[in-house]
């Protein structure tokens, strides 16, 4: 519905209470406020009706204009299936969840508004946005509201989303880029600064001559273009400080603010009314290489904020179905039109249509609901489920995302408390830091004063601008992401940066046994009992879809005989237990020996023992000899002097001769352990003060990862990569794990040497400065410099011990 406007003129120039806006015809009067339109006003009832009027209190006047909405029929097309599926990221019949570019986000109040949408429509599950994307990632129930009209509610209160099929989205993200502001804001400020060097050019030589009228002159010249640099250049300063002391908190930038605003005031006096030049060179200057050290920290945090390409960056792989058999790729050289093979518990890396009859998706890892949901031929699967029961066949209709399986692995289910407690001690001391640089600069002030004006003015923005904690608050994120990109390119992969510093306090180490320090690559099979050809192919056809390191084995034994497989029916695997299907009309059973009815146990002093059951009647077992990985005594014996260390394993107790050699004499083992029960010795070491890694499969220790501070699944393939776990470790680096956990605390004292070194700064600049020898000018060339050689000391001093540890 188009809302018409009052023709009336307005007398007094009134404001929008919604919106801002002018109101430029006669204001609609509703509720003791002022609308510039029915829809500003209509918004306002909206929020009011919902409890949401907190909206304005973060932000004076932050709604978008509504003067022109959208019709109802805007956003028809929506409702054609064919279209909704292109936005749509993931649905299950229930819950869908599709992410939107929303321009309008620009303040604390959009997020909060957005991050409220569940209490505007009830059907609304969760909203999230990613400010710097300037994207809404919505998830709803599609039984109660449809696509369309969440895209409605959206542009009803002023967040109308950018849709497009094609890639002009991408474009538009990329013209509104907030450095483009930035970089205009350098460029005027750089121009002004170069015209006000020029313009005082003779009075650096001392050539003031005769003509008074002439230096006035040149000091209103500079006076002009000073206003351009402090009202644009300089306005992110102002308005970032006044939001600041709102809520009632001083930042960094109140400071600064403070020390522009009182060189351009005594200026802007010294040229009027002391008859001087001045101080807008120097002004220019400040915020010309203020503005540098802010680009320099924004292409900083952009190299450290990069969108992790884990498609190519994980030890990751898939089975591709090629000529009538299988080969594994890495999940980059996924390609749409290539058919997968998905096998039990493996993860569907990229959406594509079900060409297998029937599967059984768990998509717990998308929306945190387990129950697994039951799909048919030629429906579509989305990135992210995980495949239970018989391995299914998948056409890939769309390439892997590239940050879809980054947001999965940081979904708010799977994030551990206290992730950001690093980051919010840096807030506090930098909060703290400005109040006492602000006591400084004015005790300062007040001291000069008397002695000599400008001698006042100079120390007291000097103090203002060459103490900034920007060195501070570099230190941390340069020096983690930096041994992060380490840690990648050696074969450990981690959740984000918060991990390292978890690894550095970790004094417990849990090891998985099966998959973790044994696999059954190259291990001898033996088989025990009878059995026909026939049921020898059944068991190579059900074994064929399970990804458990004993079944893997056992498939790759019985494949020297067998190529072809036979239709596999009910397939299920039951964790600690084994895995049961039905082929030929016969119920195969293989696992544990309760699982398999079997009472008298084989008895063997080394390896694992599967048993085998058909229809319900035991009828024999396999027994596999399992390897230890490569080095695997030597890097016990490094953790052990360092860490206290605990076997944890589901299998039964024949190995313990074995791990025996390997373990240290006092190490506790534990056999038979059940996933609740792996759990509950992790917690119990947490209670009684332990920092504790667990270190699984990622298979069956789900439960154990997500409980221990840090959780390390050990990856042979795609199985392996779990929600649950806080890094990835390459098993082909696992010899490396004693130098990831030392390189994980020597970056942690890389971080206090930057916060040596970034206070040393700030106590020499704070005694210069206060001194009053050290003027603005210099004290703005100083403030990047600072940042600049935190972010050198930090690279260099990573790579140097990275070096050294030989992860390079």
């Amino acid at each position: 519905m188009q809302t018409t406007l009052p023709k009336k003129p307005v007398a007094e120039k009134t404001y929008c209470y919604h919106c801002g806006d002018e109101c430029l015809f006669e204001p609609i009067l509703a509720h003791e406020k002022h609308f510039c339109c029915e829809g500003c006003k209509t918004v306002y009832e909206l929020l009011q009706d919902n409890g949401l009027c907190d909206y304005y209190e973060l932000e004076q006047t932050p709604g978008m204009s509504l003067k022109q909405p959208k019709s109802s029929e805007a956003y028809e097309f929506l409702d054609e299936e064919a279209i909704s599926k292109k936005l749509i990221d993931f649905t299950d019949g229930k819950t869908t969840k599709v992410t939107f570019y929303i321009p309008a986000i620009h303040c604390s109040s959009c997020l909060w508004l957005l991050e409220n949408l569940p209490r505007l429509e009830s059907s609304v599950i969760s909203s999230r946005v990613n400010f710097v994307k300037k994207e809404l990632t919505i998830a709803f129930q599609q039984d109660n509201v449809s696509l369309r009209k969440i895209v409605e509610l959206l542009a009803s209160i002023g967040y109308a989303p950018l849709i497009t099929l094609e890639d002009e989205a991408k474009e538009q993200k990329k013209t509104s880029s907030p450095n483009r502001k930035l970089y205009a804001q350098l460029g005027v400020a750089g121009f002004c600064f170069g015209n006000t060097m020029l313009l005082s050019f003779p009075e650096y030589l001392g050539f003031d001559g005769d003509e008074g009228y002439l230096k006035q002159f040149v000091g209103y010249l500079n006076f002009l273009l000073a206003l351009p640099v402090v009202f644009y250049s300089a306005q992110d300063y102002f308005v970032s400080a006044f939001k600041s002391l709102r809520k009632k908190f001083v930042n960094i930038d109140v400071p600064i603010s403070l020390g522009i605003a009182a060189l351009f005031l005594r200026s802007t006096y010294e040229v009027f009314l002391g008859g001087e030049a001045g101080y807008f060179d120097s002004l220019a200057g400040l915020l010309f290489f203020l503005l540098i050290g802010k680009w320099f920290q924004s292409k900083s945090y952009d190299h450290l904020s990069f969108e992790r390409n884990y498609t190519s960056y994980f030890p990751l792989a898939v089975l591709k179905w090629v000529d009538g058999a299988t080969r594994n790729i890495p999940v980059s050289d996924i390609k749409k039109g290539d058919i997968l093979l998905i096998r039990n518990k493996e993860l569907i890396p990229a959406d594509g249509i079900l060409i297998s009859p029937s599967a059984s998706v768990d998509y717990s890892f998308v929306t945190g609901e387990s129950d697994p949901v039951n799909r048919i031929q030629n429906d579509l699967l989305y990135a992210g489920g995980r495949q239970q029961g018989a391995s299914v066949k998948v056409l890939i209709e769309k390439d892997v995302s590239q940050s879809y399986l980054t947001q999965l692995w940081n979904h708010s289910s799977f994030v551990k408390e206290n992730e950001e407690q690093y980051q919010q001690l840096i807030n506090v001391i930098a909060r703290y830091f400005t109040m006492a640089v602000m006591v400084l600069a004015t005790g300062a002030f007040i001291f000069w004063w008397q002695q000599s004006p400008t001698l006042a003015v100079n120390a007291f923005t000097a103090v203002l601008i060459v103490a900034c904690p920007c060195a501070l608050a570099l230190a941390t994120p340069f020096t983690l992401g930096n041994a992060m990109v380490m840690m990648g390119k050696a074969g450990l992969y981690l959740k984000n940066t918060h991990i390292i510093e978890k690894m550095a306090t970790i004094n417990r180490l849990v090891f998985d046994k099966t998959g973790t320090l044994t696999y059954a690559k190259d291990g001898d099979v033996t088989l025990g009992g009878r059995y026909s050809d026939d049921e020898l192919q059944a068991i190579f056809s059900v074994t064929s879809h399970s990804t458990h390191p004993l079944s893997r084995k056992l498939h790759e034994h019985l494949s020297q005989r067998f190529a072809q497989k036979l239709p596999v029916d009910k397939f299920k695997e039951i964790e600690n237990k084994g895995i049961e299907a039905a082929v030929n009309g016969k119920v195969y059973r293989i696992g544990s020996p309760s699982f398999c009815f079997e009472e008298a146990r084989v008895s063997i002093t080394e390896g694992n023992v599967v048993y085998l059951a058909i229809d319900g009647i035991t009828r024999g077992h396999f027994s596999i000899r399992t390897k230890t990985r490569g080095g695997l005594k030597q890097v016990i014996q490094k953790l052990a002097a360092s860490f206290k260390t605990t076997l944890l394993s589901g299998d039964r107790s024949t190995e313990q001769t074995l791990m025996k050699e390997v373990f240290p004499e006092e190490t506790p083992m534990y056999f038979n352990q059940t996933p609740e029960m792996k759990l509950e010795y992790v917690a119990t070491c947490q209670a009684s003060g332990e920092k504790v890694m667990m270190l699984g499969d990622g298979l069956n220790d789900a439960g154990a990862l997500q409980q221990a501070d840090v959780g390390m699944a050990i990856s042979e393939d795609v199985a392996s990569f779990s929600p649950a776990s806080d890094a990835i470790l390459d098993a082909g680096s696992f010899e490396k794990l004693p130098t990831f956990l030392l390189f994980a605390r020597r970056a942690r004292q890389i971080i206090f040497i930057c916060f040596g070194v970034s206070f040393a700064y700030n106590i020499v600049g704070l005694s210069f400065a206060m001194t009053g020898m050290l003027t603005p000018l210099l004290a703005a060339i100083l403030m990047p410099v600072s940042s600049i050689s935190i972010v050198a000391l930090s690279t260099v001093l990573v790579r140097l011990v990275a070096g050294r540890l030989k992860l390079t």
